[in-house]
């Protein structure tokens, strides 16, 4: 069988692409160190958020010297606590879960980047460096959930360790 010398060299091209295509998705998978969304972080009704002793009135508590916890609600169009006071030079974990639908959590600026799914608690930990002014980073929405999703937005604020009030905003 004779095969015409562009023909051979289209399908070298394309078994290139081809393994180059897997090895992008390979990569991706496990060695960039990106998890999927799991219930490491735990489960809850996401009907009775309101009565859950985190979620209910959620806010920022220390956890260790240096380490804070942060329970976030995700619901349609905004997150809860607003914004979400953290001391800079800490490591703040946040549970950020919703009571509707799906939604994103992304801190801006930082490697903060998660799904949030109703019923599910996602947890993601972020270190914050020791600084001298007030920063603040931007919280987006970045999963579509609604017609209001565009208007979905919170802040973190860092602050000095000598202006931290211990909590809620």
């Amino acid at each position: 069988m004779h095969v015409h010398k562009y023909e051979k060299l289209w399908l070298v091209a394309a078994l290139l692409l081809i393994v180059g295509f897997v090895a992008t998705i390979t990569y991706g998978a496990v060695g960039a160190g990106v998890a999927m969304v799991d219930d490491s972080g735990g489960t809850i009704d996401a009907n009775s958020i309101g009565d859950d002793e985190n979620f209910g009135d959620p806010g920022v508590v220390q956890t260790g010297e240096d380490e804070y916890a942060a329970y976030v609600v995700a619901q349609q169009f905004s997150f809860r606590p607003d914004p979400i006071r953290v001391p800079a030079g800490s490591e703040v974990t946040f549970y950020v879960t919703s009571p509707d639908v799906i939604h994103g959590f992304e801190i801006v600026g930082t490697n903060a980047n998660t799904m949030v799914v109703p019923g599910q608690v996602s947890e993601i930990t972020v270190r914050f460096d020791e600084q001298s002014e007030v920063k603040e980073y931007g919280i987006l929405c970045n999963e579509y959930c609604g017609s209001a999703h565009h208007t979905m937005e919170g802040k973190v604020v860092v602050v000095p360790q000598s202006e931290w009030d211990g909590g809620d905003a």
